[in-house]
């Protein structure tokens, strides 16, 4: 069983011809909205990777609630640990170029309203052998609380450190399973990527744990004492990159729970953010297992 502690929003997605710089207006296309927040994609990620997943999150009481929670309730997520705030539910703010790249503003919402208690209460309706999962788009206190009770009751926590917050270095050393794209894992480390492989090794040796770092189409790196592991991401042309992070980071916690080895955890979780880089958004684009292992045994 794998259980999310962390956002959920409703992606607002705007597709420009290039991303503007600041100050600039830049001509757009299209817009839609759709399901997100980081805790919910990996949720319905690790849900549609064959996983068991309760997602503990919030949502306002708004239009926008229902049509946040439309995915992860159709897939099966239980979420009998989400909670209604007085105020609105969280929304991204997403502009996409045409070559896939995006940029992002998150308004938190209800997000914002989730408590160190209610961290306390998720961990304590957690079994041993469950695999916890945490971002940083809700307060750092109840995050850092949820690390700290599982490692108390002995319950594998994997924190994903996006969104790279200024307190991160002060809480990363808490998980079990660290997992970094490129950048946030030289603003952790505070050493260049040219140095990433003995970067990785060090972290993972100073602080016990296994390091992941996600590198987009060069695939992901892990560092463990046993040593490194590299595995491939697929060849493709991308048309919209949000979410694919959070599909690795879904897919792996689910490989996770299911026995599988770190490495092969990694190369199905690789492939899966390959595949969710070719839809537009962020949960309607993230695969279902069949088509994982589809384009795993092609």
């Amino acid at each position: 069983m794998i259980t999310v502690f962390g956002s959920t929003n409703l992606d607002q997605v705007g597709t420009v011809s290039r991303l503007p710089k600041p100050g600039e207006t830049v001509a757009g296309g299209t817009f839609s909205m759709a399901a997100g927040g980081k805790g919910a994609n990996q949720a319905l990620a690790a849900r549609r990777a064959g996983a068991d997943v309760r997602h503990v999150s919030a949502v306002g009481a708004d239009a926008f609630a229902e049509p946040a929670l439309a995915f992860l309730k159709a897939d099966g997520v239980d979420l009998s640990g989400m909670q209604t705030a007085d105020t609105a539910t969280g929304i991204a703010m997403i502009f996409v170029d045409r070559d896939g790249e995006n940029v992002i503003a998150v308004l938190p919402g209800a997000n914002g309203t989730i408590t160190p208690a209610d961290a306390e209460a998720a961990v304590a309706a957690m079994g041993p052998g469950d695999i916890l999962m945490l971002q940083q788009e809700i307060p750092q206190a109840a995050t850092e609380r949820a690390l700290d009770a599982a490692r108390a009751r002995g319950i594998t926590a994997i924190l994903n450190t996006a969104p790279f917050l200024e307190t991160t270095a002060g809480i990363a050393g808490k998980a079990a399973i660290l997992v970094a794209n490129e950048t946030e894992f030289a603003l952790l480390t505070e050493r260049g990527t040219e140095e990433l492989d003995a970067a990785m090794q060090d972290w993972s040796k100073a602080h016990g744990q296994t390091v992941i770092v996600t590198l987009g189409p060069d695939g992901a790196k892990a560092a463990t004492p046993e040593g490194l592991i590299h595995v491939p991401a697929m060849k493709v042309t991308p048309v919209d990159t949000v979410g694919a992070g959070d599909t690795f980071c879904g897919y792996l916690a689910a490989g996770l729970d299911a026995g599988l080895p770190l490495e092969a955890a990694m190369r199905r979780a690789a492939v899966a953010a390959s595949l969710a880089c070719l839809k537009p958004g962020a949960q309607p684009a993230i695969p279902r297992g069949g088509e994982v292992e589809k384009a795993q045994a092609t």
